[in-house]
C-alpha cells in the first residue's frame, strides 16, 4: 500500500455529500482518521489546522470519523467548534478497515499523484514521551511540497482505539 496508489473511497460530508479521494488528486491530501471524544484527536487537531494554515491551501485535509460510538450531530457539533474544515462520516469503519488505521488520529499521507506516501503518527508523543519533539506529519508534506520524496513513510499510529462495535 506504501508508494503505491492509495486506495480511493467515496464518504458522505456532514452535508451529505459524497467526496471521493481521487476528486483531490493533484493536491497532496492527509486523511486522518479523528474522533470527537479522543484527547489525542483533539491536540492533533490543534498541530494540523496551524499546519494547514502555513501552507496555504496546498494541502487538503479530509478528516474521518469512524467511531461507532460517536453520532453524525456529536460529530457535527464539535468539528465545528474545533474548525475542521472537512469531516466524512465512516459510520461502518469500511474505510477505516480497508485503510487498516487503527487510532484516532491516524494520517495518511497522499500525493499530488494519489500515492501513499506515509502512514502513521501525527508527532512523536506517545505514554512515555508526553511532549512532541518531532513532527512527523510536517516533515513528510514538507518533503512533498519540496518535489520529493519524505524520508519517514510510516510510524506506529499512537491515540485511542477506533471503536468498531458497541
Amino acid at each position: 500500500m506504501l508508494n503505491e496508489a492509495a486506495l480511493d473511497f467515496e464518504l458522505p460530508d456532514l452535508q451529505g455529500n459524497i467526496r471521493r479521494l481521487s476528486d483531490y488528486r493533484g493536491r497532496i491530501v492527509i486523511v486522518n482518521f479523528w474522533s470527537v471524544e479522543c484527547p489525542h484527536s483533539e491536540r492533533a487537531d490543534g498541530l494540523i489546522l496551524d499546519l494547514l494554515e502555513g501552507w496555504k491551501g496546498e494541502v487538503e485535509l479530509l478528516s474521518v470519523a469512524a467511531n461507532r460510538n460517536e453520532s453524525a450531530r456529536m460529530v457535527e457539533e464539535v468539528s465545528k467548534t474545533r474548525g475542521i474544515p472537512t469531516v466524512l462520516i465512516d459510520a461502518e469503519h469500511v474505510v477505516a478497515d480497508r485503510y487498516e488505521a487503527v487510532t484516532t488520529p491516524h494520517v495518511f499521507v497522499i500525493d499530488r499523484e494519489g500515492i501513499l506516501r506515509y502512514r502513521g503518527a501525527v508527532d512523536n508523543v506517545t505514554f512515555r514521551q508526553r511532549k512532541a519533539t518531532r513532527f512527523f506529519l510536517k516533515d513528510v508534506v514538507e518533503a512533498l511540497l519540496d518535489g520529493h520524496l519524505p524520508e519517514l513513510t510510516e510510524t506506529p499510529a499512537y491515540g485511542c482505539a477506533i471503536v468498531r462495535e458497541i
